[in-house]
């Protein structure tokens, strides 16, 4: 008899609300097949199987809340073996997860929550690290782009290594007190008491970042109904929340003049169609911001309180917001520096197809560096997109129109293009932000200008 369990899935994903449960008793699966779909904090993802067999017993139902380890369901041994080893390191779905997570206006990766009730069972010993015992501690869990905080080397199980990462504590610092160092679960809950007793205000501060304002009795003015958020949409609103009040946000409003770029953007329009794709201004604009993050490289970079630090970033991938039947969606466009604007609009198109399809991998939404969120298919003259941590800037992009503008000593009918970017103050002064914006406007109105600077 083999079991089924749910396997990990993810950086700080440590449980998932069931959604589809694509077997029943006495199906008979192979390695690899779907069985369910899960709904996680980042993603609605469909988990195939690590086991084969015929299914003996069916333990949970559409709608019940799982956690990694959990055993679903188990299976006869019918001579088939497992794809996998133990159940305690499967191998993470990521190449079939759903993936829908970040909203431009947010959507980014900071460090997992630091536990604040945890109680040591064993004497643990901080690696002599002046960092670690002095950097404050992360007490938000955020989305998608976050680069694994956690190395191979330190003695310590899978289900460790999980509980370090839920809990915002790096497992390479600790000193384990097991046979040969290796580090348990103790230790671990251990050693992010001592960070966080030696880090309240920074824990007080990112604490306050998601706390609610109580709600009136809204049945006492008429009738009302309460529909529980599904675990994105918690996830959304948590980083919104989270982001807005660690971010300084600024937000610079200007117009580029496109006429030239739609005629074209419309002159090559069937040569794009004859390559598979539609190319729209988003495309064109990705190149443009591509030279931009190349030429304004604080731009290009994460800040890092931590550690007194700002990460400049060497690679450049833009996410472009998509707008779903279940949320906004950040799927990221990597190297763009060396894509052209129709490989970028055959990408951007793929995306936009498995974001909205529920398709997106969780790779899909990793890893950006700038985002473009383009309102302008729905209408609105400007908005203030929320910065997309741990990114430090935002493109808003609202709908065109056509104005009078004063040109060569008389008004004539130009269409404009308004934009709103939103950058985080910690690393980007005002004359930073409208240089940029600048740029980008004066390369959308003469394109020579990245050929020549970008």
């Amino acid at each position: 008899m083999k079991q089924f369990k749910i396997p990990e899935l993810g950086e700080n994903i440590s449980s998932a609300v069931i959604v589809g449960v694509l077997v029943k008793v006495g199906d008979s699966i192979t390695v690899d097949q779907s069985v369910l779909e899960l709904e996680t904090d980042k993603a609605t993802i469909e988990v195939p199987s690590d086991v084969s067999g015929t299914i003996t017993s069916l333990n949970v139902k559409e709608g019940d809340k799982v956690t990694i380890g959990q055993v679903i369901f188990e299976v006869s041994d019918d001579g088939a073996e497992s794809a996998v080893a133990p159940a305690e390191t499967p191998a993470a779905p990521e190449a079939t997860a759903t993936v829908a997570s970040q909203v431009a206006e947010t959507p980014a990766p900071a460090p997992a929550p630091a536990s604040q009730s945890a109680v040591p069972a064993a004497e643990v010993v901080p690696v002599a690290s002046p960092a670690a015992a002095s950097a404050p501690s992360h007490a938000v869990v955020l989305v998608e782009n976050q680069p694994p905080m956690l190395q191979n080397s330190a003695p310590a199980a899978p289900s460790v290594r999980r509980l370090a990462r839920e809990i915002g504590v790096n497992v390479n610092d600790i000193k384990g007190s097991g046979p040969g160092g290796r580090i348990s679960l103790d230790d671990v809950k251990a050693y992010s008491k001592f960070l966080h007793e030696n880090r309240p205000q920074a824990v007080a501060v990112a604490g306050n970042a998601v706390q609610s304002v109580p709600l009136p009795d809204f049945t006492k003015f008429g009738e009302v109904e309460a529909q529980a958020m599904s675990n994105i949409r918690l996830k959304t609103a948590q980083h919104l929340s989270t982001a807005w009040q660690t971010i300084p946000h600024v937000t610079q409003f200007d117009k580029a003049d496109i006429t030239a770029l739609e005629e074209f953007r419309k002159s090559y329009a069937k040569q794009a169609e004859k390559e598979g794709v539609k190319l729209t201004v988003t495309a064109i604009l990705v190149k443009i911001v591509t030279a931009a993050l190349k030429k304004f490289p604080q731009f290009n970079s994460s800040v890092d309180m931590a550690n007194q630090s700002v990460i400049y970033k060497k690679y450049f991938n833009v996410g472009i917001a998509v707008d779903t039947d279940f949320g906004l969606i950040v799927p990221v466009i990597k190297n763009t520096d060396t894509m052209n604007v129709i490989e970028i609009s055959r990408e951007m198109n793929a995306l936009a197809e498995k974001a909205r399809t529920k398709k997106v991998s969780v790779a899909d939404l990793q890893g950006g560096c700038f985002t473009i969120t383009n309102l302008g298919g729905i209408g609105g003259t400007a908005f203030t997109p929320i910065v997309n941590a741990p990114e430090v800037a935002i493109l808003g992009v609202s709908r065109g129109a056509i104005e009078p503008v004063w040109k060569d000593g008389k008004f004539e009918p130009r269409m404009m293009l308004p934009f709103s970017l939103s950058y985080d103050h910690r690393v980007i002064d005002g004359a930073d932000g409208i240089r940029f914006l600048r740029w980008i406007i004066e390369a959308i109105e003469n394109p020579m200008k990245v050929i020549i600077e970008g």
